[in-house]
């Protein structure tokens, strides 16, 4: 089992290095960030690095939108494409379990993906910690973890979504629509609810139907990791308080929607996987 899903993962691992794609998107994170930094006070003209809390609570926006759409990207058609290209029949044939199967492409597009966001951001944490010292570089790591989190929750989600698609077409569609839906209708139809309900007794629990949404998990993750949760307006604010004050809690829920959406590809894989 070890050794099948390992080598399924340095497969999977080796073909985003040698298509370049994960040089593509560090280039691409190292270049929004340093942006970012450098360039968040030009409406106020100030050009140059003014503060390092604001240009994570700026890459905190612009992450919720970028990260997700990257990992669904990336994962779509794990499986799907497979089927397609008429190779998963033969991994299907092979002596090893279907999980490892999952399990490999998984860890395989997550190594892939950490990296990326990894090198990205810490080359960027680099630059903006010899302009303006090293202290903040714990800040910038906790930042540049919440993101690795985040792709890998919408990875397994793409993974998940890929074991139930027919084709690539229908698995895009439906990665989209995932993304479409947790990005930009979530926090609308909540925000709308909230207002909505008032003071009923019924809106005191609407702050914990935020804990299924992983964006906005991480979105308190990246205000928390500035220490600057209860100031803000909006959505964040109403997080409830015991899991936006606790790391450890973040993480665990954010782990969670990535064991969670992870676990239902390989019982779904496990179930139907000569027929996908």
């Amino acid at each position: 089992m070890n050794g099948a899903f390992l080598a399924i993962a340095r497969k999977e691992f080796r073909d985003r290095v040698r298509s370049r794609w994960v040089w593509v998107v560090a280039i691409v994170f190292a270049l929004f960030s340093l942006a970012i930094a450098f360039l968040g006070g030009a409406a106020q003209g100030a050009v140059g690095i003014r503060s390092v809390e604001a240009a994570i609570a700026s890459l905190t926006s612009l992450a919720i939108f970028l990260v997700p759409l990257i990992a669904l990207v990336l994962g779509y058609d794990a499986v799907v494409g497979e089927r397609e290209r008429g190779t998963l029949d033969l991994l299907l044939s092979l002596p090893i379990p279907k999980r490892a199967i999952v399990v490999g492409k998984f860890l395989g597009l997550g190594a892939a993906l950490a990296a990326a966001t990894g090198v990205g951001l810490g080359a960027a944490g680099i630059v903006l910690a010899l302009r303006v010292g090293w202290s903040v570089w714990s800040i910038w790591a906790q930042f540049a973890l919440g993101c690795i989190l985040l792709g890998l929750d919408f990875l397994a989600i793409a993974i998940w979504l890929s074991t139930w698609a027919r084709d690539r077409s229908r698995a895009s569609g439906a990665a989209i629509a995932v993304w479409f839906a947790l990005i930009l209708v979530f926090d609308l139809i909540l925000l709308a609810a909230m207002v909505g309900l008032g003071a009923h007794p019924a809106g005191r629990w609407l702050p914990w139907v935020m804990l299924l949404n992983p964006a906005d998990l991480f979105r308190v993750w990246g205000l928390a990791s500035i220490g600057n949760v209860q100031a803000l307006r909006g959505v964040s604010e109403l997080f409830p308080s015991v899991v936006a004050q606790q790391p450890f809690w973040l993480a665990v829920a954010l782990l969670g929607w990535t064991v969670g959406p992870l676990a239902l590809a390989i019982r779904r894989f496990r179930h139907d996987g000569k027929e996908l």
